[in-house]
């Protein structure tokens, strides 16, 4: 019986090249008719923050999939958490937009909540990092 264990590998960039440009097409392509088409209504306006959302989200997808390749940790970052960081970059952004077209968005603000996001998303990282995983056994 030998028993060896698989480390895991950084997931290829291919399927996140592919997410970010759908992403970021779909977002940024309706951000543009929605502006340029439509008032600032209670619908649109929903609108505009989940195609903000997409947008963002999309764009911050290479670069989280970079930073995350650059400073690996040990097992490396799986494909759920760097998609997961992203969407966390798109929603810090589509906050700080309502918080600014509610005229209570200030710098102390940002940072507060850039903070607390951060902080969120370390904790996730510690929670899975704690999990049990028993190692994979081959038996020939």
């Amino acid at each position: 019986m030998n028993e060896t264990t698989t480390p895991s590998k950084f997931p290829s960039f291919t399927p996140f090249f592919w997410a970010s440009l759908l992403l970021g097409l779909f977002g940024l392509g309706g951000l543009a008719i929605l502006v340029s088409t439509t008032v600032p209504t209670m619908g649109p306006r929903w609108l505009f923050y989940f195609l903000m959302m997409c947008a963002v989200s999309g764009l911050g997808l290479p670069i989280t999939y970079f930073v995350n390749r650059r400073f690996l940790t040990k097992p490396p970052a799986d494909g759920n958490v760097i998609v997961r960081e992203a969407i966390w970059i798109g929603g810090y952004v589509c906050v700080v937009a309502w918080l600014q077209q509610g005229t209570i968005f200030t710098p102390v603000l940002s940072i507060a909540l850039a903070l607390g996001f951060a902080i969120m998303e370390i904790l996730l990282r510690i929670r899975e990092l704690s999990l049990w995983k028993p190692k994979e056994t081959t038996d020939e």
